[in-house]
């Protein structure tokens, strides 16, 4: 098999350095330029297409996210984002996945050999996802254009949690999905693989596109309809009653599927508490995780969606799912939240 290309674009000496050596170790890729800046990565792009950028958010001159804007809306190429911990390198991450970049790594904190392994291992991770992934032409919108009408209320349901898990290409997805829901919707708890530093910002990006309240969940939280609960960066959320309610529970276990949050660990608590009076979604994804625990959420008795790969960035967390006997339907990510309103009524 030929080498995943790879180009770099990131205006740190030590940066370009960093991920070159982390790229170059592994035995499925390769760096086949760097560049300081986006004019010079353009000449790059010209005269050797890589398979996948990586690309520092915040450059001089024309910035990581005008680059990336330009890049998606005439030649999409996979990008990985570069990114700081800094509020204003969050706020631009995220608007950079909605422009189209595929997902993204935080610049290592701890310079020890430990965190320069593991900064290593998560970028190789990105770069393979991002390569199988789909990036596709994005007009430059503004995330404030007009929102799609919001579906009709549910009414009285049977159906009291809708339980999501995502990854690479969530973060899009899950707008997709939230933005049409009618505001009585069940309560919605959702495992969307991200680093701490991240979630809050994110809840609140969709709190502001979305007919229901956004936010990320805190231990012990009443659960609410209408409201959805995103699992802080870093941290497991699972469903637990307290009395006659439903309550989330945040938690520092240890990860699962190498993932914290873990989709397996909040489908797991859903299906031991709720069964048949939940739905499960599995949306876009790199891996397995949540497979195995949706499956037990369809034995006992929830019903199952996923999204279907014509639709997905990355076709694997739903494939494993399906694979695994766990999903009663695949959607286009467009008709879901339509079909969602459906098994709720």
């Amino acid at each position: 098999m030929s080498k995943i290309k790879v180009l770099i674009v990131d205006d740190s000496a030590v940066m370009r350095g960093m991920l070159s050596r982390a790229i170059n170790a592994q035995p499925d890729m390769e760096v086949i330029a760097v560049a300081p800046d986006s004019a010079l990565a353009t000449e790059r792009i010209r005269l050797n297409p890589p398979d996948v950028i990586t690309l520092d958010v915040e450059m001089p001159r024309v910035s990581g996210l005008e680059f990336l804007r330009q890049l998606m809306s005439v030649r999409p190429i996979p990008v990985v984002m570069v990114s700081s911990l800094t509020e204003r390198g969050t706020d631009t991450t995220l608007q950079a996945l909605a422009y189209g970049a595929v997902d993204f790594v935080t610049k290592p904190t701890d310079p020890g050999p430990d965190g320069l392994e593991s900064f290593g291992e998560e970028i190789a991770d990105k770069v393979r996802a991002a390569a199988q992934s789909k990036p596709t032409r994005r007009a430059m919108r503004s995330e404030a254009a007009v929102r799609p009408p919001t579906l009709v209320p549910v009414g009285a349901s049977s159906r009291d949690l809708i339980v999501i898990g995502a990854s690479t290409g969530g973060v899009d997805a899950l707008r997709v999905v939230l933005e049409t829901l009618p505001a009585d919707v069940p309560p919605i708890l959702i495992a969307q693989h991200m680093p701490g530093g991240f979630t809050r910002s994110f809840a609140q990006r969709l709190d502001k596109l979305s007919a229901i309240a956004v936010s990320e969940a805190e231990d012990g939280e009443a659960l609410r309809p209408g409201h959805a609960y995103l699992a802080p960066g870093g941290r497991h959320l699972t469903v637990a009653r307290s009395g006659l309610g439903l309550i989330a529970r945040v938690t520092d276990d240890a990860p699962v599927n190498r993932h914290r949050p873990s989709v397996d660990v909040l489908f797991r608590s859903a299906a031991r508490l709720k069964g048949s009076a939940c739905l499960g979604l599995m949306l876009s994804g790199m891996g397995a995780d949540g497979a195995e625990a949706m499956a037990e959420l369809r034995t006992a008795g929830a019903y199952n969606l996923a999204q279907n790969e014509a639709s997905c960035v990355v076709y694997g967390m739903p494939k494993q799912a399906v694979a695994a006997g766990a999903v009663h339907e695949s959607l286009d990510v467009r008709d879901i939240a339509a079909r969602l309103v459906e098994l709720c009524k």
